[in-house]
């Protein structure tokens, strides 16, 4: 499932085998691409003309104008909605002094030692969970103060895996 938030409202979009479904209703549209970031679409008999005005890949963002209409348009895929169910959806601007784990797993590598420097979505290590690999990557810059787990250690969740 994806979030789709358009001006303040917020819609579930999902797709099965007849198609999408936004909010769970079945959707069926025209879509025919006009030109690099324009659009011709018809839903219900009517006709829209689409045009892309801003992407920001990184934030997941878009300005989208509809018949001459904006709209502000923020996608949360799955991964997203899970780590925000996990608490890890911390804000851009709030400043992290640590790393928890987010689940209970192995460490099965560390990509950071005491004193490096990090950037936003740097990876920080290699957390194994249920079978598979996960990335923690750092949520902000910083510099890493201590590093409280080594290769091979098990950890439970909650707990303080680096400092910043």
């Amino acid at each position: 499932m994806n979030k789709a938030t358009v001006n303040d409202k917020v819609f579930e979009i999902d797709s099965d085998e007849s198609g999408w479904l936004v909010n769970g209703e079945p959707q069926s549209w025209d879509l025919v691409q006009l030109a690099d970031g324009y659009f011709h679409i018809l839903y219900k008999h009517k006709s829209y003309r689409a045009e892309i005005i801003k992407t920001d890949p990184e934030t997941k963002s878009f300005t989208i104008k509809i018949n001459g209409t904006l709209y502000q348009v923020n996608l949360k895929n799955k991964f997203d909605l899970l780590l925000e169910k996990m608490g890890m959806n911390n804000a851009a601007g709030s400043k992290v002094n640590s790393i928890k784990a987010p689940m209970p797993g192995l460490i099965i590598d560390l990509k950071i030692k005491a004193g490096d420097t990090v950037k936003s979505g740097d990876a920080l290590l290699i957390l194994e969970a249920m079978k598979m690999e996960n990335i923690l990557k750092s949520p902000g810059e910083g510099v890493v103060k201590n590093v409280k787990v080594k290769k091979g250690d098990s950890v439970e969740k909650g707990q303080v895996l680096v400092e910043l």
